[in-house]
């Protein structure tokens, strides 16, 4: 089955405005039924480890050092210890050039492209950057700055809301220089198995493309951790020199420890790959200040925290359960703080969105601005709406019982 594909030209501009600006214009003159409630942003509203503000202030000093491009000692160490305790690595990954701070995982995912292009050196008039659809945004700028074609595979029910690896051609698979997939999915928040993850590396390697690996939402999990990508790439076993080839893992604290303005982000895997665009973004890519590294350090030495987060998540779904399984049955995903909900027997997302928010006062995304318009009109986003649970519990319970409220009355 040949996978339903949307294309942006190499050079183009990119497709759409961001999300929140389209909806703001949605929404612009509508003026909301009740109190409004924000259900839009996924920015983490719990508690940030209560040891951060001694780290950070044990380390202010060093603001007056520039840091290394590469990261410090300590921080590399701690990201390689946790990904090891986590994913059962033992020791493969490299302390020296296997793991790099990022300002945040969006810089690596919005460069990496770039980098991708230069090392592969495949010569290509136009290279082509793959990703899903419904999409992060990140990931259309990194093909736009990389001045390569972006591809888009509609991510749907049928594959588990993943990139349709069936149907992508050798000559395409060959043009590729960068594959972008997220797991846990955002929005949908489903997990990639091993099979899946093993299969696309065995594509990597086989056409020479990166893997950027999206885990943002890893820790953010119901019951059963997320199989990571690197995980998976062990099982596979052969040469541990060569057991992450192709495989650029990105990760950030932003939702594990709700350390969002941190701006702490990993990059980790293939040590030659990092360790030539290192000295990309020596020239190009602002450090990380060392009181962010220090206290990301010790973040990820902590899970009591992340524990704990995840539970308050998992509250919150237990309520959406309680709300929404009578009109839409069972609501929760495996992973992540969203809810992907399919409104398709009450109409499409845009006017629902526009509706409930002059209604009830909720405000959620449409699922089309989180995804991009096919061909021939279809937009995989359109049937459904996302709806963020990073709010207290009591205003996550009053928005979803409004919503609930609402759908019940067109049903």
């Amino acid at each position: 089955m040949t996978p339903s594909i949307s294309q942006y030209r190499r050079g183009a501009a990119l497709p759409s405005s961001n999300p929140f600006q389209r909806l703001a214009s949605l929404l612009e003159g509508v003026t909301p039924g009740m109190d409004p409630i924000a259900m839009t942003i996924g920015e983490p509203q719990h508690a940030i480890p209560d040891f951060t503000a001694k780290v950070f202030n044990d380390n202010m000093a060093d603001f007056r050092r520039y840091p290394p491009i590469n990261g410090t000692p300590e921080f590399r160490t701690a990201v390689a210890d946790w990904l090891d305790r986590r994913y059962g690595l033992d020791g493969l990954i490299s302390r020296d050039n296997g793991v790099l701070p990022l300002n945040g995982s969006r810089e690596g995912l919005s460069f990496g492209a770039i980098a991708a292009r230069d090392q592969l050196a495949k010569g290509l008039d136009h290279p082509v950057v793959i990703l899903p659809n419904p999409f992060y945004q990140t990931y259309a700028a990194a093909a736009h700055i990389a001045d390569a074609q972006a591809l888009l595979l509609d991510a749907v029910p049928d594959h588990g809301f993943l990139p349709d690896l069936d149907g992508l051609s050798p000559e395409l698979l060959d043009r590729t220089v960068a594959f972008y997939v997220a797991s846990p999915t955002n929005p949908e928040g489903h997990v990639a198995n091993i099979a899946y993850w093993q299969r696309l590396i065995g594509l990597a390697r086989k056409h020479r493309f990166y893997i950027f690996a999206d885990e943002c939402y890893s820790e953010i999990y119901r019951e059963v951790p997320p199989v990571g990508i690197l995980e998976a790439a062990k099982a596979m076993g052969g040469d541990s020199s060569q057991v992450f080839d192709k495989i650029i893992v990105l990760n950030s604290l932003s939702k594990r420890s709700n350390l969002a303005g941190l701006r702490c982000g990993l990059a980790a895997g293939d040590p030659e790959f990092l360790g030539n665009w290192v000295k990309f973004r020596g020239l190009a890519a602002p450090q990380v200040p060392l009181p962010n590294q220090a206290v990301a350090a010790a973040v990820y030495g902590d899970e009591a925290h992340v524990i704990e987060n995840r539970r308050l998540y998992n509250e919150k779904f237990e309520a959406a359960e309680r709300h929404l399984t009578p009109l839409m049955g069972k609501v929760t995903p495996e992973a992540g703080f969203f809810l992907w909900l399919n409104i398709s027997r009450w109409g499409e997302s845009v006017p629902i969105t526009r509706d409930l928010w002059a209604d009830t006062g909720v405000k959620v995304l449409p699922g089309a601005y989180l995804a991009s318009d096919q061909s021939d009109g279809s937009n995989p986003g359109k049937s459904y709406i996302r709806v963020g649970l990073c709010a207290p519990l009591e205003t996550t319970e009053t928005a979803l019982a409004r919503i609930a409220s609402w759908l019940g009355d067109k049903a």
